[in-house]
Protein backbone atom coordinates (compact mmCIF):
# COMPACT_ATOMS: atom_id res chain seq x y z
CA UNK A 1 0.00 0.00 0.00
CA UNK A 2 3.01 2.28 0.20
CA UNK A 3 2.91 3.32 -2.88
CA UNK A 4 -1.32 3.63 -3.26
CA UNK A 5 -0.17 6.38 -0.60
CA UNK A 6 2.66 7.89 -2.00
CA UNK A 7 0.02 8.74 -5.42
CA UNK A 8 -2.37 10.24 -2.94
CA UNK A 9 0.59 12.60 -1.89
CA UNK A 10 1.73 13.68 -5.26
CA UNK A 11 -1.68 14.17 -6.63
CA UNK A 12 -3.19 16.16 -4.47
CA UNK A 13 -0.01 18.20 -3.69
CA UNK A 14 0.42 18.51 -7.71
CA UNK A 15 -3.25 19.79 -8.06
CA UNK A 16 -2.26 23.05 -5.67
CA UNK A 17 -2.24 25.83 -7.74
CA UNK A 18 0.17 27.72 -5.76
CA UNK A 19 3.48 27.28 -5.27
CA UNK A 20 5.66 28.13 -2.30
CA UNK A 21 3.07 26.04 -0.18
CA UNK A 22 3.14 24.08 2.18
CA UNK A 23 0.47 21.60 3.95
CA UNK A 24 -0.28 20.67 7.43
CA UNK A 25 -2.23 17.52 8.58
CA UNK A 26 -2.70 16.19 11.89
CA UNK A 27 -3.98 12.50 13.08
CA UNK A 28 -5.60 13.47 15.85
CA UNK A 29 -5.81 12.02 19.28
CA UNK A 30 -8.38 10.25 21.14
CA UNK A 31 -11.11 12.38 23.12
CA UNK A 32 -11.64 11.78 26.52
CA UNK A 33 -14.74 10.45 27.68
CA UNK A 34 -14.84 10.72 31.13
CA UNK A 35 -12.07 10.97 34.21
CA UNK A 36 -9.21 9.25 32.97
CA UNK A 37 -11.34 7.49 30.40
CA UNK A 38 -10.59 8.09 26.72
CA UNK A 39 -12.40 7.17 23.47
CA UNK A 40 -10.63 4.15 21.03
CA UNK A 41 -8.12 6.50 18.97
CA UNK A 42 -9.88 6.97 15.43
CA UNK A 43 -7.31 8.46 12.70
CA UNK A 44 -8.07 11.80 11.12
CA UNK A 45 -8.89 10.19 7.67
CA UNK A 46 -7.42 12.71 5.38
CA UNK A 47 -3.93 12.14 7.26
CA UNK A 48 -4.47 8.67 6.76
CA UNK A 49 -5.47 8.65 3.07
CA UNK A 50 -1.94 10.83 2.48
CA UNK A 51 0.24 8.81 5.14
CA UNK A 52 -1.08 5.02 5.88
CA UNK A 53 -0.63 5.84 9.25
CA UNK A 54 -3.24 5.51 12.21
CA UNK A 55 -1.21 6.40 15.43
CA UNK A 56 -2.17 9.54 17.36
CA UNK A 57 -0.20 13.26 17.80
CA UNK A 58 1.60 12.82 14.19
CA UNK A 59 1.94 15.45 11.81
CA UNK A 60 2.41 15.41 8.22
CA UNK A 61 4.11 18.51 6.29
CA UNK A 62 4.75 18.49 2.74
CA UNK A 63 6.48 21.71 1.06
CA UNK A 64 5.62 22.35 -2.46
CA UNK A 65 8.31 25.20 -3.99
CA UNK A 66 7.76 25.05 -7.77
CA UNK A 67 8.42 21.34 -9.10
CA UNK A 68 10.01 20.13 -6.33
CA UNK A 69 8.01 18.40 -3.27
CA UNK A 70 9.54 17.95 0.35
CA UNK A 71 8.39 15.72 2.67
CA UNK A 72 8.44 14.91 6.62
CA UNK A 73 6.65 13.64 9.15
CA UNK A 74 7.13 13.88 12.91
CA UNK A 75 6.18 11.36 14.95
CA UNK A 76 6.59 10.79 18.70
CA UNK A 77 9.74 10.05 20.77
CA UNK A 78 10.37 6.41 22.23
CA UNK A 79 9.09 6.89 25.88
CA UNK A 80 9.76 3.63 27.83
CA UNK A 81 7.19 4.75 30.26
CA UNK A 82 4.44 5.40 28.31
CA UNK A 83 5.73 2.02 26.46
CA UNK A 84 4.70 0.18 29.62
CA UNK A 85 1.46 1.56 29.90
CA UNK A 86 0.28 2.03 26.22
CA UNK A 87 1.98 0.26 24.00
CA UNK A 88 5.33 1.14 22.03
CA UNK A 89 4.85 4.17 19.42
CA UNK A 90 5.73 3.96 15.74
CA UNK A 91 9.57 3.70 14.88
CA UNK A 92 10.99 5.83 12.40
CA UNK A 93 11.54 2.47 9.89
CA UNK A 94 8.10 1.73 10.12
CA UNK A 95 6.93 4.92 9.51
CA UNK A 96 8.83 4.78 6.50
CA UNK A 97 7.85 1.62 5.33
CA UNK A 98 4.25 2.51 5.64
CA UNK A 99 4.06 5.90 4.38
CA UNK A 100 6.87 6.13 1.74
CA UNK A 101 8.01 9.35 3.52
CA UNK A 102 11.90 9.18 3.44
CA UNK A 103 11.93 12.73 6.07
CA UNK A 104 11.22 11.71 9.47
CA UNK A 105 11.71 14.04 12.49
CA UNK A 106 10.35 13.86 16.07
CA UNK A 107 7.28 15.89 16.83
CA UNK A 108 9.05 18.12 19.37
CA UNK A 109 11.10 19.14 16.58
CA UNK A 110 7.94 20.41 14.88
CA UNK A 111 8.09 23.79 15.29
CA UNK A 112 11.57 24.49 15.10
CA UNK A 113 11.28 22.80 11.56
CA UNK A 114 8.56 25.00 10.60
CA UNK A 115 10.29 28.13 11.26
CA UNK A 116 13.41 26.81 8.96
CA UNK A 117 11.56 25.63 5.91
CA UNK A 118 8.57 28.62 6.23
CA UNK A 119 11.66 30.88 5.67
CA UNK A 120 13.76 28.93 2.96
CA UNK A 121 10.76 28.06 0.84
CA UNK A 122 9.84 31.73 0.97
CA UNK A 123 6.45 29.99 1.69
CA UNK A 124 3.23 32.10 0.72
CA UNK A 125 0.26 29.67 1.48
CA UNK A 126 -0.40 27.07 4.18
CA UNK A 127 -2.94 24.49 3.60
CA UNK A 128 -4.77 22.90 6.39
CA UNK A 129 -7.17 20.45 6.78
CA UNK A 130 -10.36 22.99 7.98
CA UNK A 131 -12.96 21.00 7.24
CA UNK A 132 -16.69 22.87 6.14
CA UNK A 133 -19.34 21.11 7.68
CA UNK A 134 -18.11 20.51 11.37
CA UNK A 135 -16.23 23.48 12.54
CA UNK A 136 -14.55 22.51 15.65
CA UNK A 137 -12.38 25.27 16.65
CA UNK A 138 -10.90 23.00 19.15
CA UNK A 139 -9.27 20.65 16.79
CA UNK A 140 -5.32 20.48 15.80
CA UNK A 141 -5.58 22.18 12.41
CA UNK A 142 -7.48 25.06 13.66
CA UNK A 143 -5.49 26.05 16.48
CA UNK A 144 -2.21 25.80 14.05
CA UNK A 145 -4.09 27.99 11.96
CA UNK A 146 -3.88 30.84 14.08
CA UNK A 147 -0.77 30.11 15.27
CA UNK A 148 0.31 30.25 11.49
CA UNK A 149 -1.43 33.32 11.49
CA UNK A 150 0.43 35.36 14.29
CA UNK A 151 3.11 34.71 13.30
CA UNK A 152 4.10 34.78 9.78
CA UNK A 153 1.05 37.38 9.36
CA UNK A 154 2.38 37.54 5.34
CA UNK A 155 0.98 33.93 4.50
CA UNK A 156 -2.42 32.91 3.11
CA UNK A 157 -4.45 30.58 5.13
CA UNK A 158 -6.15 27.82 2.92
CA UNK A 159 -8.31 25.06 3.69
CA UNK A 160 -7.24 21.66 1.80
CA UNK A 161 -10.16 19.96 2.58
CA UNK A 162 -12.13 20.22 -0.49
CA UNK A 163 -9.59 18.92 -2.73
CA UNK A 164 -8.84 16.05 -0.45
CA UNK A 165 -12.04 15.69 -0.49
CA UNK A 166 -12.22 15.60 -4.70
CA UNK A 167 -9.50 12.83 -4.96
CA UNK A 168 -10.97 10.50 -2.06
CA UNK A 169 -14.19 10.14 -4.54
CA UNK A 170 -12.58 8.22 -6.77
CA UNK A 171 -11.45 4.87 -5.09
CA UNK A 172 -8.23 3.02 -6.94
CA UNK A 173 -8.48 -1.06 -6.95
CA UNK A 174 -6.66 -0.98 -3.66
CA UNK A 175 -9.61 0.90 -2.08
CA UNK A 176 -12.45 -1.18 -3.75
CA UNK A 177 -10.72 -4.31 -2.35
CA UNK A 178 -10.67 -3.18 1.25
CA UNK A 179 -14.50 -2.35 0.96
CA UNK A 180 -15.09 -5.55 -0.75
CA UNK A 181 -13.75 -6.89 2.42
CA UNK A 182 -15.69 -5.14 4.55
CA UNK A 183 -18.70 -5.76 2.51
CA UNK A 184 -18.30 -9.21 2.52
CA UNK A 185 -17.68 -9.25 6.78
CA UNK A 186 -20.81 -7.48 6.72
CA UNK A 187 -22.59 -10.52 5.38
CA UNK A 188 -21.22 -12.47 7.74
CA UNK A 189 -22.40 -10.44 10.05
CA UNK A 190 -26.12 -10.00 8.82
CA UNK A 191 -26.36 -13.87 8.37
CA UNK A 192 -25.27 -14.10 12.44
CA UNK A 193 -28.32 -11.96 12.98
CA UNK A 194 -30.52 -13.94 10.84
CA UNK A 195 -29.70 -17.54 12.03
CA UNK A 196 -30.31 -16.12 16.36
CA UNK A 197 -33.49 -13.57 14.66
CA UNK A 198 -36.85 -14.87 16.68
CA UNK A 199 -39.92 -13.03 18.58
CA UNK A 200 -39.35 -12.01 21.86
CA UNK A 201 -35.36 -11.29 22.05
CA UNK A 202 -33.81 -8.18 22.18
CA UNK A 203 -32.70 -5.50 19.73
CA UNK A 204 -29.58 -5.34 21.64
CA UNK A 205 -28.86 -9.10 21.36
CA UNK A 206 -28.97 -9.46 17.50
CA UNK A 207 -26.76 -6.42 17.77
CA UNK A 208 -24.31 -8.54 19.49
CA UNK A 209 -24.72 -11.09 17.34
CA UNK A 210 -23.11 -8.79 14.59
CA UNK A 211 -20.60 -7.53 16.85
CA UNK A 212 -19.05 -10.85 17.51
CA UNK A 213 -19.30 -12.03 13.62
CA UNK A 214 -17.60 -8.68 12.42
CA UNK A 215 -14.34 -9.17 14.86
CA UNK A 216 -14.13 -12.66 14.57
CA UNK A 217 -13.47 -12.01 10.79
CA UNK A 218 -11.20 -9.45 11.18
CA UNK A 219 -13.27 -5.96 10.77
CA UNK A 220 -11.82 -3.59 13.81
CA UNK A 221 -14.84 -1.77 14.31
CA UNK A 222 -18.12 -0.92 12.87
CA UNK A 223 -18.46 1.42 10.36
CA UNK A 224 -21.19 3.80 12.50
CA UNK A 225 -23.49 2.68 14.95
CA UNK A 226 -25.48 0.17 14.58
CA UNK A 227 -29.29 0.83 14.23
CA UNK A 228 -31.05 -2.39 14.93
CA UNK A 229 -34.74 -1.44 14.96
CA UNK A 230 -37.76 -3.37 15.36
CA UNK A 231 -41.59 -2.32 14.68
CA UNK A 232 -42.48 1.57 14.80
CA UNK A 233 -38.69 2.16 16.40
CA UNK A 234 -37.78 1.49 12.31
CA UNK A 235 -39.52 4.94 11.23
CA UNK A 236 -36.78 6.79 12.99
CA UNK A 237 -34.10 7.05 10.80
CA UNK A 238 -30.99 7.23 13.41
CA UNK A 239 -32.37 5.04 16.39
CA UNK A 240 -29.51 3.80 17.85
CA UNK A 241 -31.06 2.83 21.20
CA UNK A 242 -31.32 -1.09 20.29
CA UNK A 243 -33.06 -1.65 23.66
CA UNK A 244 -36.47 -2.64 22.85
CA UNK A 245 -37.94 -6.07 22.70
CA UNK A 246 -39.08 -7.57 19.47
CA UNK A 247 -42.57 -8.78 18.50
CA UNK A 248 -43.97 -11.41 17.11
CA UNK A 249 -44.84 -10.02 13.36
CA UNK A 250 -42.92 -7.07 13.42
CA UNK A 251 -40.46 -6.07 10.84
CA UNK A 252 -36.70 -5.75 11.64
CA UNK A 253 -34.74 -3.34 10.06
CA UNK A 254 -30.64 -3.52 10.19
CA UNK A 255 -28.60 -0.43 8.80
CA UNK A 256 -25.09 -1.58 9.96
CA UNK A 257 -21.77 -2.14 8.13
CA UNK A 258 -18.00 -3.41 9.01
CA UNK A 259 -14.65 -1.81 8.83
CA UNK A 260 -11.65 -3.08 7.16
CA UNK A 261 -8.38 -1.16 6.42
CA UNK A 262 -10.39 2.12 7.78
CA UNK A 263 -12.78 1.63 4.93
CA UNK A 264 -16.43 1.07 5.85
CA UNK A 265 -19.79 -1.26 4.44
CA UNK A 266 -23.30 0.28 4.84
CA UNK A 267 -26.00 -2.21 4.41
CA UNK A 268 -29.37 -2.26 4.96
CA UNK A 269 -31.96 -5.34 5.07
CA UNK A 270 -35.22 -5.44 6.76
CA UNK A 271 -36.60 -8.85 7.59
CA UNK A 272 -39.67 -10.49 9.82
CA UNK A 273 -39.09 -11.00 13.04
CA UNK A 274 -40.76 -14.49 12.85
CA UNK A 275 -38.89 -14.98 9.25
CA UNK A 276 -42.16 -14.67 7.17
CA UNK A 277 -43.45 -11.25 5.79
CA UNK A 278 -47.35 -10.92 6.00
CA UNK A 279 -48.95 -10.04 2.91
CA UNK A 280 -48.95 -6.20 3.40
CA UNK A 281 -45.30 -6.26 4.58
CA UNK A 282 -44.62 -7.95 1.00
CA UNK A 283 -46.59 -5.09 -0.65
CA UNK A 284 -44.65 -2.65 1.18
CA UNK A 285 -41.33 -4.39 0.94
CA UNK A 286 -41.23 -4.65 -3.05
CA UNK A 287 -42.09 -1.73 -3.90
CA UNK A 288 -38.84 -0.60 -1.85
CA UNK A 289 -36.70 -3.46 -3.25
CA UNK A 290 -38.18 -2.54 -7.19
CA UNK A 291 -37.40 1.22 -6.69
CA UNK A 292 -34.10 0.15 -5.40
CA UNK A 293 -33.82 -1.56 -8.54
CA UNK A 294 -34.69 0.92 -11.17
CA UNK A 295 -32.29 3.39 -9.21
CA UNK A 296 -29.36 0.99 -9.32
CA UNK A 297 -30.05 -0.10 -12.76
CA UNK A 298 -30.11 3.79 -14.14
CA UNK A 299 -26.06 4.38 -12.72
CA UNK A 300 -23.83 4.99 -15.17
CA UNK A 301 -21.10 7.82 -15.90
CA UNK A 302 -22.21 11.25 -16.22
CA UNK A 303 -25.88 10.70 -14.29
CA UNK A 304 -26.69 13.60 -12.65
CA UNK A 305 -26.18 12.69 -8.33
CA UNK A 306 -29.99 14.47 -7.66
CA UNK A 307 -31.52 12.55 -11.04
CA UNK A 308 -30.96 8.99 -8.38
CA UNK A 309 -33.57 10.42 -6.28
CA UNK A 310 -35.92 11.91 -8.47
CA UNK A 311 -35.70 8.40 -9.94
CA UNK A 312 -37.40 6.91 -6.73
CA UNK A 313 -39.67 9.65 -6.64
CA UNK A 314 -40.70 9.15 -9.50
CA UNK A 315 -41.88 5.07 -8.37
CA UNK A 316 -42.94 6.15 -5.64
CA UNK A 317 -45.58 8.31 -6.70
CA UNK A 318 -46.82 6.03 -9.42
CA UNK A 319 -46.82 2.88 -6.84
CA UNK A 320 -48.09 4.50 -3.68
CA UNK A 321 -51.02 5.61 -5.47
CA UNK A 322 -51.55 2.22 -6.43
CA UNK A 323 -52.08 0.95 -2.88
CA UNK A 324 -53.91 4.02 -1.90
CA UNK A 325 -50.83 5.22 0.60
CA UNK A 326 -51.08 8.75 -0.84
CA UNK A 327 -53.20 11.06 -3.64
CA UNK A 328 -50.20 13.06 -4.85
CA UNK A 329 -46.49 13.53 -5.16
CA UNK A 330 -46.73 16.14 -2.61
CA UNK A 331 -47.65 13.52 0.28
CA UNK A 332 -44.32 11.05 -0.48
CA UNK A 333 -42.42 12.92 2.00
CA UNK A 334 -44.81 11.40 4.65
CA UNK A 335 -43.55 8.38 4.20
CA UNK A 336 -40.20 8.81 2.69
CA UNK A 337 -37.66 12.00 4.29
CA UNK A 338 -33.85 11.53 3.24
CA UNK A 339 -32.05 10.92 -0.10
CA UNK A 340 -31.48 7.78 -1.59
CA UNK A 341 -27.54 7.86 -2.05
CA UNK A 342 -24.34 8.86 -0.98
CA UNK A 343 -21.02 8.43 -1.08
CA UNK A 344 -19.19 5.51 0.95
CA UNK A 345 -15.48 5.09 1.66
CA UNK A 346 -13.14 6.02 4.90
CA UNK A 347 -16.09 7.41 5.79
CA UNK A 348 -19.58 6.29 6.06
CA UNK A 349 -21.17 9.44 4.53
CA UNK A 350 -17.75 9.94 2.57
CA UNK A 351 -16.36 13.79 1.41
CA UNK A 352 -17.93 14.95 -1.31
CA UNK A 353 -17.39 18.18 -2.12
CA UNK A 354 -21.06 17.83 -3.01
CA UNK A 355 -20.08 16.77 -6.26
CA UNK A 356 -22.42 14.72 -8.38
CA UNK A 357 -25.21 17.59 -7.07
CA UNK A 358 -24.93 18.92 -10.01
CA UNK A 359 -22.76 16.73 -11.89
CA UNK A 360 -22.34 14.06 -13.14
CA UNK A 361 -21.24 10.43 -11.56
CA UNK A 362 -17.65 9.67 -12.77
CA UNK A 363 -16.30 5.67 -12.81
CA UNK A 364 -14.39 5.31 -9.36
CA UNK A 365 -16.93 6.95 -7.62
CA UNK A 366 -18.92 4.38 -4.61
CA UNK A 367 -22.25 5.83 -3.49
CA UNK A 368 -24.97 3.74 -1.29
CA UNK A 369 -28.59 2.95 -3.23
CA UNK A 370 -31.00 3.21 0.01
CA UNK A 371 -34.89 3.94 -0.83
CA UNK A 372 -37.21 3.67 2.48
CA UNK A 373 -40.83 3.26 3.24
CA UNK A 374 -41.71 4.79 6.91
CA UNK A 375 -45.09 4.48 7.56
CA UNK A 376 -45.61 5.23 11.76
CA UNK A 377 -49.50 4.81 11.28
CA UNK A 378 -48.73 1.35 10.71
CA UNK A 379 -45.57 0.73 12.34
CA UNK A 380 -43.87 -0.03 9.76
CA UNK A 381 -40.16 0.66 8.53
CA UNK A 382 -38.45 -0.71 5.34
CA UNK A 383 -35.13 0.40 4.13
CA UNK A 384 -32.47 -1.26 1.39
CA UNK A 385 -29.32 -0.48 1.36
CA UNK A 386 -26.39 -1.72 -1.40
CA UNK A 387 -23.03 -0.44 -2.13
CA UNK A 388 -22.43 0.49 -5.54
CA UNK A 389 -19.30 0.91 -7.21
CA UNK A 390 -19.60 3.42 -10.83
CA UNK A 391 -17.94 1.93 -13.50
CA UNK A 392 -16.49 2.66 -17.17
CA UNK A 393 -19.68 1.35 -18.77
CA UNK A 394 -22.67 1.12 -15.84
CA UNK A 395 -21.93 -0.07 -12.35
CA UNK A 396 -21.09 -2.84 -10.35
CA UNK A 397 -23.31 -3.94 -6.99
CA UNK A 398 -20.74 -4.44 -4.03
CA UNK A 399 -22.99 -6.18 -2.14
CA UNK A 400 -25.02 -8.04 -4.70
CA UNK A 401 -24.27 -11.02 -2.69
CA UNK A 402 -26.12 -10.10 0.70
CA UNK A 403 -30.11 -11.74 -0.16
CA UNK A 404 -32.65 -8.92 -0.14
CA UNK A 405 -35.82 -10.52 -1.81
CA UNK A 406 -38.85 -11.79 0.19
CA UNK A 407 -38.40 -15.67 -1.16
CA UNK A 408 -34.44 -15.66 -0.49
CA UNK A 409 -34.94 -14.09 3.16
CA UNK A 410 -37.80 -16.58 4.13
CA UNK A 411 -35.74 -19.27 2.33
CA UNK A 412 -32.95 -18.48 4.57
CA UNK A 413 -35.05 -18.37 8.12
CA UNK A 414 -36.72 -21.96 7.23
CA UNK A 415 -33.16 -23.24 6.67
CA UNK A 416 -31.27 -22.01 9.09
Amino acid sequence: MQDFFKNNRKKVISSLKEDKAIILLFAGKAQHKTCDQFFPFEPNRNFYYMTGIDKPHLIYMGIKNGENIEETLFIERYDELKAKWEGKTIREDEAKNISGIENIKYIDEFYASLSNLMFRNSIETAYLDLENRYLDKNRRAFKEAEILKENYPYVNIKNIYNELGYYRLFKEPQEIENMKKAIAITKKGIENIWKNTKPNIMEYELEACFDYEIKRNGSKDVAFNTILASGSNATVLHYVDNNDKINDGELILIDLGATYGYYNADISRTFPANGKFSQRQKQLYNIVLEGQRKVIEAIKPELPFKRLNEILIEHYEEELKKIGLIKDKSEISKYYYHGVSHYLGLDTHDVSRDLGTDNGLKPGMVITVEPGLYIAEEGIGIRIEDDILVTETGYENLSKDIIKTVEDIEDFFKNR
